[in-house]
């Protein structure tokens, strides 16, 4: 695996979704850039889907969930940067962590997921 090729597709759609969530629906451009990030997706998910779903089911069994891997763009943060916050990314059940808020995002630079546990925890559980 290319991990230099992997981040450099991650950063570009993370950097699409950012550009689509400063658009609102009536703008010329919404339905462009949103069928742009659909592409940009398919085709993140089709060149690097196995190797990242691996990944994503070693960390999903790593904290005990019982949560669906889904898909890696569902991981993904709405903004660029190394620090997701508590809200981005997708929610996870954790024995490790019960009764709180557990939630698993794919960052680029390195390519990483991270676990992020309200404002408290914030833990790098898987390197490219």
């Amino acid at each position: 695996m290319n991990t230099e090729e992997l981040n450099l597709a991650l950063v570009a759609l993370i950097e699409k979704k950012a550009e689509l969530h400063t658009l609102k629906y009536d703008d010329a451009r919404y339905d462009e850039v949103e069928e742009a990030l659909h592409d940009l997706e398919d085709d993140f998910n089709d060149e690097y889907g196995d190797f990242l779903e691996t990944a994503l089911d070693k960390v999903h069994t790593d904290l005990k969930s019982d949560t669906d891997v889904l898909l890696p763009t569902a991981y993904l943060p709405s903004t660029p940067g190394s620090t997701p916050s508590p809200k981005e990314g997708v929610w996870v059940d954790s024995e490790k962590y019960p009764g709180k808020e557990a939630r698993i995002t794919l960052i680029p630079s390195p390519v990483r997921i991270m676990l992020t546990v309200g404002k408290q925890v914030q833990q790098e559980l898987w390197k490219a």
